[in-house]
């Protein structure tokens, strides 16, 4: 088993209805690389701690401040192996400010071998969350489901933490 589980939960479950609700959409994701996924935490406390646990069981490659809260990225030792898929990059953000959330996966993000736009005009019944698109570093363009997004951009998050960033 993976070490992870011992202390997140099991995405498995979470990564089926993904894919469940992207093929509803007839989104193909099969040729991109799933790049990371996203672990939100209820509290300040309950960041600290799961980042001193992950700690155990990846590398630290980022702790950011991003939009007034810390976000960490880890490169897990042991990959999430989904289907045929490893996701090796776990992200870790500390709750925004005034806001609440439920601890649980809440994203994954897709990197894309073809601009944004030519992207989205692939899909023009799909409603694109296009705030993204406004970032200097690595632009993105988001779908919301119920109770999880999936976001698609240039280049996977361990390129943008060592080069870009």
């Amino acid at each position: 088993m993976n070490p992870l589980f011992n202390i997140l939960t099991d995405p498995s479950e979470f990564l089926e209805n993904l894919f469940i609700e992207l093929n509803k959409k007839k989104i193909n994701v099969e040729k991109y690389q799933l790049d990371h996924i996203c672990y939100r935490t209820e509290s300040v406390q309950q960041y600290i701690d799961l980042k001193n646990k992950l700690i155990q069981i990846g590398e630290l490659l980022t702790e950011s401040n991003i939009n007034g809260r810390p976000i960490a990225t880890f490169k897990l030792i042991d990959p999430i192996l989904h289907g045929k898929r490893k996701i090796f990059l776990l992200e870790l953000p500390s709750p925004k400010p005034g806001s609440f959330y439920p601890s649980g996966y809440e994203h994954v993000e897709f990197v894309i071998d073809e601009p944004l736009d030519v992207f989205m005009d692939r899909y023009p019944k799909i409603n694109f969350d296009k705030k993204g698109m406004k970032k200097k570093v690595n632009p993105e363009v988001r779908i919301k489901f119920a109770g999880f997004s999936v976001k698609f951009h240039l280049h996977d998050l361990e390129y943008v933490i060592e080069y870009l960033d």
